[in-house]
């Protein structure tokens, strides 16, 4: 199968920067994956799993990927991502608590407006990051 060079970013820095197959994550728009010789494409992220495929394995690498852009051309498939974590370095007990302290607020009628959607973000983040362990099980 022909592979593409993927390079992903993060604030944090360099994430992968290699050959793949292919790699697969959530836009705004749903699912998508991009192969080789894949049309010119620019996305907006969403939250979800973001699966790299090498030529190396045959089992991707899984990542919590939240936000950012993807950026497909003729040289390179760029992933901008706002927050990135291989499944390997998921706190799993972390991620539950802070689903359970974002839930707790949520359910509160005391929480202002902003606390309230900082709660909703969390929320997404923690049940992003508990999915990608969980699938990485599987």
């Amino acid at each position: 199968m022909n592979s593409f060079h993927l390079q992903i970013v993060s604030p944090d820095g360099m994430f992968f920067d290699g050959d793949a197959r292919q790699v697969s994550l959530r836009t705004i728009d749903g699912e998508v994956a991009i192969l080789a010789g894949h049309i010119p494409y620019v996305t907006a992220i969403g939250a979800g799993e973001c699966r790299v495929y090498t030529e190396q394995s045959e089992e991707p690498r899984r990542a919590a990927c939240i936000g950012g852009f993807l950026k497909v051309s003729r040289e390179l498939v760029l992933i901008a991502a706002t927050t990135m974590e291989w499944v390997e370095n998921i706190d799993f007990e972390r991620a539950a608590k802070a689903k359970a302290r974002a839930e707790s607020i949520i359910s509160s009628d005391k929480a202002d407006e902003h606390t309230l959607e900082l709660a909703k973000i969390k929320l997404v983040r923690a049940n992003t990051r508990l999915k990608v362990v969980e699938n990485s099980k599987l």
